[in-house]
Parts: structure tokens; C-alpha cells; sequence
């Protein structure tokens, strides 16, 4: 395995990568579906956060609450495998763990000490079968190309998988996609359902309520503080808005802004104002 954790890329290039990334990011867009219009591929994980990855750690770091969950789903592992592991977010504490993540510009923006990360994808794991006590992976499987193949890569390497995913069944459930951006559904179009990702691996499913003032930027995290979505920061912090284009991104804020201003926002949203928590369709995956 020494060979492969040598692909980590050191300090110095790191910080290279970084800054010529972060010069072209704010107004980069990714069309994430194959050039000939029809809807075929999606564009690689490692070509995703290339291209959109560089102010990442801006905007998303652990939440605590969350990772709670994930690392009580990791049971009694003592090593893991962390699949699209980007900056190293949600990885436990105290345990034995190799990273996976394609994407040059992520892996630079690792931090110092953290676990040694191999550049590979999901669908194609450089281990031996049953190398790891667990798998996990973190909001990462909606960039796979391939997500029921990743997934059996992670069974066949672990003993135990755990997986933070999206039921994108009932898109509606949460409010920006209901009123503001209707194209989020379509990204799913194609794509493998919950129910399909859960048979591949002979998983159970748990929901991941998320807290009100959740810490990690991800795209649903700011469902009770609406003007968040305003700031372009925030949002680039989170890839649906490359992958939704430029015209639905500056659609969605306008219309959001509206409803801020006058007031729609809240009348139709007044439920949410007394939860702590919210449930919008965030899943754990475990097998």
C-alpha cells in the first residue's frame, strides 16, 4: 500500500494548485452533462471539484452533530477507507484512516497530518478485498458516475459501509427546490434511486435530521437562515449551483431575494421558525 499513498501531493504543489485554482473559480460554471445535449454522462467527481473545489474550505468543515452520526454508524472499525474524501471532513478521530479523492485541487487542501489520501475514484478502489473494517463516504456518491459499481467497491473492501446520500424522491421537501430552483430534480434524472442504492449493498437507511445552524456549508444546511443563499461565498461552497448553470443560479437568488424582501419567504416557510432540526430527505446509508 505504500506505493499508493505516495500519490499524495506535497506542500508545495499543494499551494500552487490552490492559487491558480482560486483565481478562476467565482464565476466558473460546469456543465456537468455530457456535450452532446442529451443528458448521457456526468462529468467526473475529479473534474467537478477541480474546477470548483478551491474556495471549498471556505464554507464547509464538520458538523458535529453529524459526524456523531456517521462515526456511531462506523460501529467498532478501527480502520476506514474514506471514498471522495475531499478535505478530510467528517473523518473520525483516534482511527486508522486511508482517503480516496480524485480531484488534485481537493487534495491539496488537505490539512497538515491528515490521513494519507490516494488519488483514485469510487468505482475502482486499488485495494484488496475486505482491507478495511469500514467504508464511509460523505455526500460524494451524486458525483459518481458509476454509483451502484462504487458502492460494491466499497462493500468489497470493508467489512462495514456507511454512506451520506440524498433521497431525491421528494425533491420538494425542502424549500429552495420547491420554490427557487425546480432544476435541482432534474439533476437526478437517470440516476440511481435511494431505493436502488440501498439493494446494491443489502443496505439500511437512517435519516440525518439537520441541525438549524448546522457548522458544514452544504446545500441544505442554511434551510432556516434563507439570506445565506445570497452570499456568493456560501455558494460556491456547494456544487449544485455549478452543475444547475448560471442562468438557474442567478434565477433562483433573484427570486429568493424577492421573497425575502417581501415577505413570502416567511408566510410560506412560518413552520420552520420553531425547529431545531429539519427533515430533508438526508439519509444514511449502512450496511
Amino acid at each position: 500500500m505504500s506505493s499508493l499513498l505516495d500519490q499524495r501531493v506535497d506542500g508545495d504543489s499543494a499551494e500552487d494548485l490552490v492559487s491558480e485554482r482560486r483565481c478562476i473559480i467565482t464565476f466558473r460554471y460546469i456543465d456537468s452533462r455530457s456535450a452532446d445535449g442529451d443528458g448521457g454522462s456526468l462529468m467526473s467527481s475529479a473534474q467537478l471539484y477541480d474546477a470548483i473545489g478551491a474556495a471549498y474550505t471556505v464554507t464547509r468543515r464538520t458538523e458535529p452533530r453529524i459526524a456523531e452520526q456517521i462515526w456511531t454508524a462506523l460501529g467498532d472499525a478501527r480502520t476506514v477507507l474514506n471514498v471522495g474524501a475531499g478535505t478530510g471532513s467528517y473523518e473520525p478521530p483516534g482511527l486508522d484512516v486511508t482517503a480516496v479523492e480524485p480531484s488534485a485541487v481537493m487534495r491539496a487542501q488537505r490539512p497538515a497530518g491528515a490521513a494519507p489520501c490516494v488519488d483514485a475514484t469510487a468505482e475502482s478502489l486499488p485495494f484488496e478485498d475486505q482491507s478495511f473494517d469500514a467504508a464511509m463516504a460523505f455526500a460524494t456518491i451524486d458525483h459518481w458516475q458509476d454509483p451502484i459499481a462504487g458502492l460494491r467497491e466499497m462493500r468489497r473492501v470493508a467489512r462495514r459501509v456507511v454512506v451520506f446520500t440524498c433521497d431525491a424522491s421528494d425533491a420538494d421537501l425542502f424549500w429552495l427546490n420547491r420554490d427557487h430552483l425546480p432544476e435541482f430534480a432534474g439533476l437526478w434524472a437517470g440516476r440511481p434511486s435511494l431505493t436502488e442504492l440501498v439493494g446494491a449493498i443489502g443496505a439500511r437507511t437512517e435519516p440525518v435530521l439537520v441541525p438549524w445552524d448546522c457548522a458544514d456549508g452544504f446545500y441544505h444546511a442554511f434551510w432556516r437562515r434563507p439570506e445565506a443563499y445570497l452570499d456568493e461565498h456560501v455558494r460556491r461552497g456547494m456544487s449544485i449551483w455549478a452543475r444547475v448553470g448560471p442562468d438557474a443560479e442567478q434565477r433562483a437568488v433573484h427570486s429568493l431575494r424577492d421573497d425575502l424582501a417581501s415577505g413570502r419567504w416567511a408566510a410560506r416557510n412560518r413552520d420552520l421558525s420553531g425547529l431545531d432540526a429539519a427533515e430533508l430527505g438526508l439519509r444514511l446509508l449502512i450496511a
